[in-house]
């Protein structure tokens, strides 16, 4: 048998024996309740079949820091195989020193988030505005015990109504709201004023993205290493804005758009034609075009005049602040993670490559959005929007829409 290592007082460390007739083994983890007074060892087994004897004297208590807990024990004979001996399954119990302190229980826990409700009433400040370290010097009156701003900061952000956080909403103002998503909600479902959709009907969701900036940055950016992530320069120089048009098909999951100097009529007149004037668009029986109340494409205006242009096309909006619905902003947001961030372009003309990139790599394998928002889950949102105040009815004022008659070319 090997010797057993000894610490500094001549105790030697618990450590099963490892014969070299058996392969290593993984540690073995054991628990202890209380020190055994007995003289009658206990004995441990392992999953392995492995087991030793032991018999630990007591040690003082260490305080909760980083020191690992430790044992001292007395050299004992240890067996390897099934001898006799009591089996018994340990807890390990670490005890906390004089200056430790133990976790807040839950009344201190409400104490605290009690305070910070009430310097809100005090003040007339939202919570975002107060100091954490006011808060907590507050509760260690109230708890009895310091308490670090740290561990009052977590236990505020534990609780599940946070009123320091906020996020900025929209709430639809359309008074004819139900009416205009259904619309839109029944065609991604695959229906129209209670008709189902043929093969031969299409949809198309579009809209703009404006002002996507190049930056040009004033170093170099440094490749990414093992290690180190890609470096940019945290300062640019302004090479211009584009704006990019597009047009989502929500059926077959494909991307068409175009790169336009600016946002208009006659920019979305050109990415109407684009599509409208190949297949399957150009055959097909209807295609419906969904987009949001923007200044080019929005009011009766714009419904007389692309239904002209072409007898084929639907145009069906969304209410007014709920673009949402369009998948065409679900498209943009992909484009935007995966296209335009980082911002490191070294001029517009790279800007627009690499849009046109995207479309083509992205049409090659086409994904359709998998769309779960509907008619039943909006007759559910419109309750909650009126449960919290916001009533939508014919009386309500809403945004005249503008004279768009202006003539603008849509050539290409």
């Amino acid at each position: 048998m090997d010797s057993k290592p000894v610490n500094a007082k001549g105790y030697a460390l618990c450590q099963g024996p490892r014969p070299s007739i058996v392969p290593p083994f993984q540690s073995i983890l054991w628990n202890r309740p209380a020190i055994s007074r007995s003289s009658v060892p206990w004995r441990i087994t392992c999953a392995n079949g492995l087991c030793w004897w032991y018999s630990c004297m007591p040690t003082p208590s260490y305080p909760m820091s980083r020191q690992r807990p430790r044992s001292a024990c007395t050299p004992t004979p240890s067996g390897i195989g099934g001898a006799a001996g009591r089996r018994r399954c340990f807890a390990w119990r670490i005890n906390l020193a004089g200056g430790a302190q133990p976790g807040f229980p839950p009344l201190d826990h409400a104490l605290v988030k009690a305070i910070a409700c009430e310097i809100v009433h005090e003040t007339r400040l939202p919570l975002r505005r107060q100091s954490t370290t006011d808060v907590a010097a507050r509760a260690a009156v109230a708890v009895g015990q310091s308490i670090s701003p740290r561990t009052g900061w977590r236990i505020l952000a534990a609780d599940t109504i946070t009123p320091w956080r906020y996020r900025s909403w929209i709430f639809p103002r359309d008074p004819h709201c139900a009416q205009k998503a259904g619309q839109v909600l029944d065609l991604y479902a695959g229906w129209w004023h209670g008709e189902p959709l043929t093969a031969h009907d299409h949809i198309i969701s579009a809209d703009e993205k404006t002002s996507i900036q190049a930056r040009l940055r004033c170093h170099p950016s440094l490749p990414p290493a093992p290690g180190r992530a890609l470096r940019i320069a945290y300062e640019y120089a302004r090479g211009g804005a584009l704006q990019y048009v597009a047009a989502w098909d929500v059926r077959r999951g494909i991307v068409l758009g175009r790169c336009e100097p600016a946002t208009g009529i006659g920019p979305c007149g050109r990415l109407v034609a684009q599509v409208m004037e190949r297949e399957p668009y150009r055959s097909a029986a209807r295609v419906f075009w969904i987009v949001d109340h923007g200044s080019s494409h929005r009011g009766q205006t714009a419904v007389h005049r692309w239904a002209t242009a072409y007898p084929k096309l639907i145009w069906v909006h969304t209410p007014v602040h709920a673009s949402w619905l369009n998948q065409g902003e679900i498209s943009f947001s992909i484009i935007q993670r995966k296209v335009l961030t980082p911002n490191d372009f070294a001029s517009l003309e790279e800007v627009e490559r690499r849009l046109r990139l995207y479309e083509v790599l992205s049409n090659q394998q086409p994904q359709p959005l998998t769309w779960k928002f509907t008619r039943a889950k909006l007759e559910e949102f419109l309750k909650r929007l009126e449960a919290h105040g916001v009533k939508l009815h014919p009386g309500q004022t809403t945004l005249k829409s503008p004279d768009t008659d202006q003539e603008e070319s849509w050539a290409a």
